[in-house]
């Protein structure tokens, strides 16, 4: 198949990888082009990847308009929607499109034009997406949450015949069992309030558990004021590794600490460190049980209660967890998994559905009026 696949901008698709998005942006193409697929990204034009490469921007949006400054601005919204109205009319041409972008106008195109797409759900519903994604699922225009929490947490009342699970997955070859720790606890992911790395540190402490942090900083404010003062002794921020230094960072711990501060949709990084032979101690946010299950324990978000369950987790066996990644969480069976609803969207193309009346916007390279695809 020639497969379009649509990543966000706010970060390149590149090592070291800002988030779990990032993270399974690359490893979708990479797995996609080993199969035999015809890949094309749509990114940021710092992406590095071993497979074509078209441009939405230059250059990552972050570093010069923080997402966490800019949201909800009329001059950040605008931005966004010049830059995925450039790339609509060159999407047309695949089979297939694989929309792991956050914005609104590729379900809408997909839905209008009957375009096979996939648009895989990354974050919980915010309204223009949510407004989005349910006026444009089609049976050719699927969806792909990656829990059943998530899924459900779109669709509370019900999920459509198109909406589907699709759970991440991760090579386990490039996070290798390690047969023992010895290092304590560990916590990775994008140090940020909704990450929570202050509570970590926290239950860390009241277990007199030794804590290794992994991964950028995002929110400088927040790491000047609540993660720096706390590191010292057995509490250390390792920085931001990728591949096989942060696999080997993460062998050496007894146990992860997982505390999202927020509904998480799945949790790669707990997945990355199951793999690695460490049980979890999770707080119980999102998909947390879903995903962990018994590789480890979750607790409420509370420095007492994570750390009883970190000292629980501690007796876990480390072959149960790297045994539930094997079992669910690859990328061999993720996609797969894509790879049969990107035939259900081919094959319904031809389908009967309903129209949606859109409002028109102005896209480059049409003719006559220039209008596109709709974003009510």
């Amino acid at each position: 198949m020639r497969i379009a696949v649509l990543g966000h901008i706010r970060h390149p698709i590149a090592r070291p990888f800002a988030g779990g998005m990032e993270a399974h942006c690359w490893h979708l193409v990479h797995a996609l082009a080993a199969r035999g697929h015809d890949v094309t990204l749509f990114a940021a034009g710092d992406s590095e990847v071993g497979v074509d490469l078209h441009p939405v921007i230059p250059r990552h949006y972050d570093g010069e308009m923080p997402w966490a400054e800019w949201r909800g601005t009329a001059r950040f919204d605008a931005f966004q929607d010049r830059a995925f109205a450039g790339v609509l009319p060159e999407l047309e041409g695949f089979d297939v499109v694989h929309n792991n972008c956050l914005h609104r106008y590729p379900p809408r195109l997909a839905r209008r034009d009957r375009l096979a797409m996939v648009t895989s759900l990354h974050v919980p519903p915010f309204a223009p997406l949510d407004r989005a994604v349910r006026g444009a699922t089609a049976p050719w225009a699927r969806v792909a949450a990656p829990s059943e929490r998530q899924r459900r947490a779109w669709w509370p009342e019900g999920a459509p015949e198109a909406a589907h699970v699709v759970p991440n997955g991760i090579d386990p070859a490039v996070w290798p069992f390690a047969e023992r720790g010895g290092a304590g606890a560990i916590w990775s992911g994008r140090i940020a309030p909704n990450k929570a790395p202050h509570l970590a540190i926290a239950a860390a402490r009241a277990a007199a558990m030794p804590l290794t942090l992994f991964g950028a900083v995002e929110d400088r404010a927040y790491y000047e004021d609540r993660i720096r003062p706390c590191l010292g002794g057995e509490i250390r921020h390792a920085g931001h590794l990728s591949g096989a230094d942060l696999a080997a960072g993460m062998g050496r711990g007894d146990v992860f600490l997982f505390t999202p501060d927020w509904d998480e949709p799945f949790g790669l990084a707990a997945v990355e460190a199951m793999a690695c032979g460490l049980p979890v101690a999770a707080t119980d946010r999102g998909a947390v049980r879903e995903v962990v299950g018994a590789a480890g324990v979750v607790a409420e978000p509370d420095p007492q209660a994570l750390a009883r369950a970190l000292v629980a987790a501690r007796e876990i066996p480390r072959k149960l967890p790297r045994a539930r990644v094997e079992r669910l969480f690859t990328l061999e069976r993720m996609v797969t998994g894509y790879e049969r609803l990107y035939d259900l969207a081919r094959a319904a193309r031809g389908a009967e559905g309903p129209d949606i009346a859109f409002r028109e916007i102005e896209l480059p390279g049409r003719t006559g009026s220039e209008t596109g695809v709709g974003i009510a």
